[in-house]
């Protein structure tokens, strides 16, 4: 099945015309200045909202038109472009606009170079405002030889591009081929918006086209960076409490497989995610098939197809694969899958995520618009604000990166371009049917009647709300610090309450982070003095700040908590009751 793209791009992704008379051309750019600011369906607060926005995201506008306010912001609305052809309006109490204006002819010297280098004009406004803001980084062309029109035609066969969305248009409703019940096979729409690489020209995006080899100049930093990227997930916390540096571990592995840790780190990420459901496959616990398997570890879901997870279940498949390869320690299994992609996609042209997945300059022939790691569109671009945050948390971020940006032939100068819409899961409104305890739990959390805990310390708000929205559904989780206020950043910690919605009920949990006797989100010598005085009788720990005190979870508070708690604060104990 193959979708005729031209006139559809043109009508969906039109934003501004380039007449042979006229000498440039403008598009309008809104910044968000609030955190989780509604984008409405309508110009007022009695629209529904299609989700929230986070502070410093970056949307383009369709016009510069300010909509009538029709209730709710003085200062009315901005309609902007949020995810491929889907459009909504956001206050202009909380965003900022500016221009970028497309030239026929290079001035700047930025544009020049650009130019002389081989960049199409339509690049030039998103790479050389990158370039103000980081000198220090390269852009170079990657010539596909290919005709746009036709990419996009090729990368929509049915079953070969996948989105987790379930706006009308991002869908392919003549694909018979469902990957799952929340993901859909994407139209030529989506793809063509999710491929074309002007749509990532934002500070976080444009690391799905940073060159994916071992960098001698990050060499200091990948441990702490990797790490960074995977501190919240349950295969970290694993492994910490057995005594694996996942972190340098993973280094030592893309050092001797000639790939960035950072990236190998994002994508064990992305196939292991944050919760245990596939426990075992990175534990090396599983004892079931009469115990052949133990010992073996699977940090990338290799082998785990879909016909064979169907059949034998993701644990078998998984570690089939691994006992095949041999993989049967941490060390091994991290770095013969690193080692496998690096031989089996930068060695063969797919040197960035982007090309991972649309796989448009390959050294055989054979495997154009094939060979692609994964099908889901918004994977690209997911990751690499993963790899920005990391780098950016570590002040790393004006080092010296060169990004490989593919170039297509008959690229339309009229095009649609946005820099917020790349999720992994739903961006509708729908809430869930499933039970709270179910929503907490596949958040990656635990519950108990009337408390949700399994947080980790130094962990912020929006993290926590971003989980449990990705299962319960956008607008749907709302949660208070300890003087009852409503917030969406700042750290998380005991003594918070979370109100999570279903489709039938709400519930309102108590947060217990166990160490964190304060409820300041992190476990430190304040803790520590709280638990000793309680334990002397001569200071009194109520209710879940108490709970939280039990970090052993016996029932009482005694000397083994007093133990824990100081060993969390030097770093040699996790606590994970």
């Amino acid at each position: 099945m193959k979708n005729k793209v031209g006139l559809k791009i043109i009508f969906f992704f039109l934003l501004f015309i380039v007449n042979m008379n006229v000498c440039h051309a403008t598009i309008y750019r809104a910044k968000l200045t609030g955190n989780d600011v509604n984008l409405r369906s309508g110009p007022g607060t009695n629209y529904s909202s299609l989700k929230t926005l986070s502070k410093d995201s970056e949307f383009t506008m369709v016009n510069d038109t300010i909509y009538p306010d029709e209730g709710g912001c003085e200062k009315g609305w901005y309609k902007i472009y949020y995810e491929a052809s889907a459009t909504g309006y956001v206050c202009g109490n909380y965003i900022t606009v500016s221009t970028l204006v497309f030239k026929e002819e290079a001035t700047t010297e930025c544009e020049i170079a650009l130019k002389e280098a081989g960049f199409p004009a339509s690049y030039w406004p998103g790479l050389c405002s990158l370039k103000e803001a980081h000198p220090t980084w390269e852009f170079s062309p990657v010539y596909t030889g290919l005709d746009w029109s036709s990419a996009v035609d090729e990368e929509s066969e049915c079953g070969k591009s996948y989105i987790a969305s379930s706006i009308p248009t991002n869908i392919d409703s003549t694909c018979k081929n469902p990957y799952s019940k929340t993901w859909y096979p994407a139209s030529s729409t989506a793809v063509a918006y999710y491929m074309d690489p002007r749509n990532w020209f934002s500070e976080n995006t444009i690391f799905q086209f940073e060159y994916l080899r071992y960098s001698d100049l990050l060499k200091d930093k990948y441990v702490d960076a990797t790490n960074n990227i995977i501190k919240n997930a349950e295969f970290y916390k694993y492994h910490l409490g057995v005594g694996n540096n996942l972190g340098a571990i993973i280094n030592e592995a893309g050092l001797n497989a000639n790939i960035s840790p950072i990236f190998v780190g994002g994508r064990i990420l992305q196939e292991l995610g944050n919760s245990t459901s596939l426990y075992n496959l990175y534990s090396g616990v599983y004892e079931e098939a009469d115990g052949i398997y133990k010992g073996y570890y699977n940090f990338y879901n290799f082998g785990v197809t879909d016909s064979c997870a169907t059949s034998r279940g993701p644990s078998i498949c998984g570690l089939e694969y691994a006992k095949k390869n041999e993989w049967n320690s941490v060390y091994n299994a991290i770095y013969g899958g690193a080692s496998q992609i690096a031989a089996s996609y930068i060695s063969v042209g797919q040197y960035n995520g982007y090309l991972q997945k649309y796989n448009v300059v390959p050294t055989q022939a054979s495997k154009l618009y094939g060979h692609q790691y994964m099908t889901n569109i918004a994977a690209p671009s997911s990751e690499a604000k993963t790899t920005y945050n990391s780098y950016k948390n570590l002040n790393v971020i004006d080092s010296a990166f060169v990004f490989y940006i593919p170039i297509y032939n008959n690229m339309d100068d009229s095009f649609y371009t946005e820099n917020n819409g790349a999720v992994d899961t739903p961006d509708d409104n729908t809430t869930s049917t499933l039970d709270i305890n179910t929503i907490v739990v596949s958040s990656g959390y635990k519950y108990q009647s009337g408390i949700i805990s399994g947080i980790s310390q130094n962990t912020d708000v929006n993290i926590v709300k971003s989980n449990l929205e990705s299962i319960a559904g956008a607008g749907n989780i709302i949660i208070k610090n300890k003087d009852d206020q409503i917030i969406n950043d700042g750290l998380i910690g005991t003594g918070f309450k979370i109100t999570i919605k279903n489709q039938d009920s709400e519930a309102t949990l108590n947060v217990v982070m166990h160490g964190d006797t304060s409820g300041d989100g992190v476990v430190n010598a304040l803790d520590l003095l709280q638990v000793q005085k309680s334990i002397l009788q001569t200071y009194t720990l109520n209710d879940v700040y108490g709970t939280a005190g039990d970090t052993s979870g016996d029932g009482v508070i005694n000397a083994l908590d007093l133990l824990q708690i100081q060993k969390s604060i030097l770093g040699t104990y996790t606590i994970n009751y």
